[in-house]
């Protein structure tokens, strides 16, 4: 199977690419896409390196699949492109998420959707971790309402929002946030909506109930935080039916994508960054609702929010 990386040399990119190597993927079955101002770049794959080169209508001849995470316009030209040519696409941005005809796939939740010779979009980053264990949650007690409330690194901006941070630690103006992110809480991410919601917001809200294929009630505050990887959301879910904490400790901890830890146990984005799993932590019953459960989700955004989910999608074709 060759595989393209269309803007390798971006964060998510060059994490696909370390993904693949581990995964045991041969070089030579690997081609590197990015603009022409990184054209010629080098970058290595264990102890080999690979050519990146610039992205034009024809790079997609020798292509099996194309892993996208170069941005909406650059996913908006080119993923049409890819995929007339036969192309298996898997799409980062937020391009084509909630398009009717493009599958919006975490692997754990609906891998039937997936569409090889087309294009599949991978969801937020936020909504990839959190939709893990709210599915848990739903497959025991029904869920009817979900509310989130995000407390986002600033990877998740790419590197300028991890330059942001850096800056601002320093004492410099704030030029990729509104404002200074250091030291800081910014509540409110990407552009504001109508409705008095923010993009982010909306789009945690719309991809949950597209991934989960269910009518349920979502909600959603996004924060960006001072911290440089990992995502935290806490989630406030109710449920049809009272909940059992017993039986759903024992569905968390027997899910492979996902890792429990006790309620009493404080984990953080330092403890889980670089982990390819879903951390849920501070379970617990609401004091006045027993059909209303509380949880902490954390997980690396690069790696399971983004690159590692995106090969995860694609490994869906050797099942088929």
């Amino acid at each position: 199977m060759n595989i393209a990386i269309v803007g390798a040399t971006g964060k998510v990119g060059r994490e696909m690419l370390f993904i693949l190597h581990d995964a045991g993927f041969p070089s030579h079955n690997i081609y590197l896409f990015a603009s022409k101002r990184t054209q010629g770049r080098r970058i290595a794959y264990g102890e080999q390196t690979i050519t990146v080169d610039a992205l034009t209508a024809s790079s997609f001849e020798n292509v099996d699949v194309a892993l996208f995470s170069a941005g909406s316009e650059v996913s908006k030209i080119y993923a049409p492109i890819a995929r007339d040519a036969g192309v298996s696409v898997i799409d980062n941005s937020s391009q084509w998420r909630m398009d009717n005809d493009v599958p919006l796939i975490v692997p754990e939740i609906n891998p039937h959707t997936f569409k090889p010779g087309h294009i599949n979009a991978n969801p937020n980053c936020s909504t990839i971790q959190s939709v893990v264990p709210l599915q848990v949650i739903d497959s025991l007690f029904d869920v009817t309402r979900v509310e989130y409330v995000t407390y986002q690194a600033v990877s998740g901006s790419g590197q300028a929002g991890e330059d942001e941070l850096s800056r601002t630690l320093n004492g410099e103006a704030a030029k990729n946030y509104t404002h200074p992110i250091a030291h800081n809480v910014i509540a409110g991410i990407d552009k504001w909506v109508e409705n008095g919601y923010t993009k982010e917001e909306q789009k945690m809200i719309e991809e949950t109930r597209k991934i989960m294929d269910k009518d349920v009630a979502v909600s959603a505050t996004c924060a960006r935080v001072p911290v440089y990887n990992g995502h935290g959301v806490s989630l406030s879910v109710r449920t049809q039916t009272s909940v059992d904490l017993n039986a759903l400790i024992k569905a968390f901890e027997s899910h492979a994508a996902l890792t429990y830890h006790d309620h009493h146990e404080i984990v953080t984005p330092r403890d889980i960054s670089g982990s390819d799993s879903i951390h849920v932590s501070r379970l617990r019953i609401d004091q006045f609702d027993d059909t209303i459960i509380h949880c902490f989700v954390l997980a690396d955004n690069i790696r399971k929010g983004a690159a590692l989910n995106a090969v995860q999608i694609m490994q869906l074709m050797e099942a088929l």
